[in-house]
């Protein structure tokens, strides 16, 4: 990881220094780094040392950064990784732009990994503003809302992760069987995740989760157990009046969670994630038997065990 802090620093330097400081701004401000970890674990199930490794991850994480930028000016957010926004920070057109300069970058990093590299994060990158706009959009009349909101989360997380497991292996020289492998539960890994947190922003108070519980509430944003909810032919019809719109009141907010949390939504939710858990474990099992396995399958316990 620290070969790979170094390169993407190097890598979002520019002659003009005003893009550097507002590249930078971002990669400075840290976070979890799953998805570059990611990559490095998968390169274990083969040979890790090849410099093509530290470069997929770094071109990994320069995608994802570059789609915060974005998302900042979507959602007129003000923070991000306790820092404030680019947005905020300076406006809209240059957290735009500056999602697009990290996005320039991680292409020109990308053609160093070959032509299915290439390939690769162009289908990714399809999926990313697909993804934004099929959520954008919404649900049209004839879709169940389930599965549009799955294919959402599959494309806006899950596929950026599935390349990230395939970077990986393709880097490290595993046998197209594993690489395979490590694609699917990266993809089925990014749905559980997400998933997990449509849970926890409804059942976890905000001391265990050190989040603030609501946020989709009050962001007008339906989730898994929201649209559970919606759908199950008991559900209480004042539920269903506070999910028809963001909430602005604390009260209103406090009110829908408790409905929320009696509701059978949310024991769907849980019920989906265990199957996207059980699916991505015998993914799991087509792998050789190595630490870098152990490590995935303790990655999806901690998965679920976060919502209980």
């Amino acid at each position: 990881m620290d070969r790979v802090e170094a390169l993407l620093h190097d890598s979002v330097r520019s002659d003009f220094d005003f893009a550097t400081r507002t590249s930078l701004h971002l990669v400075d401000a840290g976070g979890k780094r799953f998805r570059p970890l990611f990559t490095l674990l998968a390169a274990h199930f083969a040979d890790p040392a090849p410099d093509a490794v530290i470069t997929s991850a770094t071109v990994i994480e320069m995608v994802h950064l570059s789609t915060l930028y974005h998302d900042d000016v979507m959602d007129e957010a003000t923070m991000r990784r306790g820092a404030t926004s680019a947005n905020v920070r300076w406006d809209n057109s240059v957290a735009i732009l500056t999602g697009d300069f990290l996005m320039a970058h991680a292409s020109r990093l990308v053609a160093d990994l070959g032509p299915d590299a290439v390939r690769q994060i162009a289908i990714t990158f399809e999926a990313l503003v697909t993804g934004q706009m099929r959520e954008t959009v919404g649900a049209r009349e004839d879709d169940d809302p389930v599965q549009h909101y799955l294919q959402v989360i599959y494309e806006k997380t899950g596929s950026l992760i599935a390349t990230a497991g395939r970077f990986g292996g393709n880097a490290s020289g595993a046998p197209p069987a594993h690489v395979a492998a490590l694609e699917e539960f990266g993809k089925l890994i990014g749905i559980a995740f997400q998933i997990s947190d449509d849970v926890i922003d409804i059942a976890s108070p905000a001391t265990d989760s050190g989040k603030t519980p609501g946020t989709d509430l009050r962001e007008g944003v339906r989730t898994l157990p929201m649209l559970y909810a919606l759908s199950a032919a008991d559900t209480d019809p004042r539920l269903r009046e506070l999910l028809a719109e963001p909430l602005t009141a604390d009260a209103d907010v406090a009110e829908a969670l408790k409905l929320l949390r009696e509701s059978s939504g949310l024991e769907s939710a849980r019920e989906t994630l265990d199957d996207y858990a059980e699916q991505a474990q015998r993914v799991l099992s087509a792998l050789p038997d190595c630490p870098a396995r152990e490590a995935l399958t303790a990655l999806v316990h901690y998965v679920v065990a976060r919502t209980r």
